[in-house]
């Protein structure tokens, strides 16, 4: 299982400077993967591309990028010339958003989100390979091709957490970037989903990283706490909020990992034992807890 950790903290807008040195800070740590999510501040392929250029080893991921507003062949020249920037090190994570954000805030058609997907990988997944997109659908009509010099394939993965979005990602996607998911979901919900979307080609291989908010503290209450204030807005998305439903339980902080080592250690092997193949820690608290978090969480990456 790879361990790796997500930049930046809950409503903290980090400069480009905190970002790259952030990236640097975890492949120092020993980290296998560096996330960043695109909201409301720099550009996560961007971002990650400056920080792939000055790195070496980890693995940079976007977790995720909103499909709604880039053309499939924007982001894929952009996710290609990323790849080329970081010698083969990026991956794009790519997901829906939520329907308040691309209909009421953006003004744009939320209608279809899982065959917008569908046509969307159509169109993204063979330019990422480095051929020829040939589709004709309602949403995208695409016949062109990219040439990216030094840009290796790309990976994708999908924000895929309702039934049409797994089956959409084990049939098209290389795996599935979860957030606000538990293991009882992962393990009976969505790798039986991706299997159920691969059919007869079915893939043991589809990557599932489990994304959730992290932190090793001998005050779990307090911890809890925190992770009520910070995370509870989660709930009221649709997406997120069926997730939670699916894993029992009434709120984000629950599927937050709280605790002290033993206590983290053994929720994170139970999410390994569930089915994701990488866990991406979302590290919060005051400076010296997200320090003791990070550092626990990195000597745990080569025992797990």
């Amino acid at each position: 299982m790879q361990i790796g950790m997500m930049t930046g903290g809950a409503g903290r807008a980090e400069s480009i400077d905190a970002i790259i040195a952030d990236a640097k800070q975890a492949e120092a740590e020993g980290y296998a993967v560096f996330g960043m999510a695109n909201i409301w501040s720099h550009d996560a392929i961007m971002a990650l591309a400056m920080a792939g250029a000055q790195t070496e080893r980890i693995e940079l991921m976007t977790a995720v990028t909103p499909t709604y507003p880039r053309h499939p062949h924007a982001i894929a020249q952009q996710a290609l010339t990323a790849q080329s920037v970081s010698d083969g090190r990026f991956t794009l994570g790519i997901g829906l958003s939520h329907k308040i954000v691309i209909e009421d805030m953006l003004g744009m058609s939320y209608d279809r989100p899982a065959r917008h997907m569908r046509q969307y990988l159509d169109v993204l997944m063979p330019l990422l390979r480095g051929e020829e997109a040939q589709v004709d659908g309602d949403h995208y009509a695409v016949h062109a091709g990219l040439d990216v010099p030094g840009a290796a394939p790309v990976s994708c993965l999908t924000a895929a957490l309702g039934p049409a979005m797994l089956k959409v990602t084990g049939e098209l996607a290389d795996g599935t970037i979860l957030w606000m998911t538990g293991p009882k979901t992962i393990e009976s919900y969505v790798v039986p989903g991706l299997r159920a979307g691969s059919g007869p080609a079915a893939r043991p291989d589809a990557r599932v990283v489990c994304a959730l908010p992290l932190m090793i503290t001998d005050d779990a209450e307090a911890g809890q706490a925190l992770a009520a204030e910070q995370f509870d807005h989660y709930g009221f998305h649709p997406s997120y909020r069926g997730m939670l439903d699916r894993e029992g339980v009434d709120g984000p902080a629950d599927v937050a990992i709280v605790g002290g080592e033993e206590e983290v250690e053994g929720q994170i092997r139970r999410i390994k034992d569930a089915g994701a193949s990488e866990f991406a820690g979302q590290a919060f608290g005051d400076a010296d807890t997200i320090a003791r978090t990070r550092a626990f969480l990195a000597d745990l990456g080569p025992e797990i």
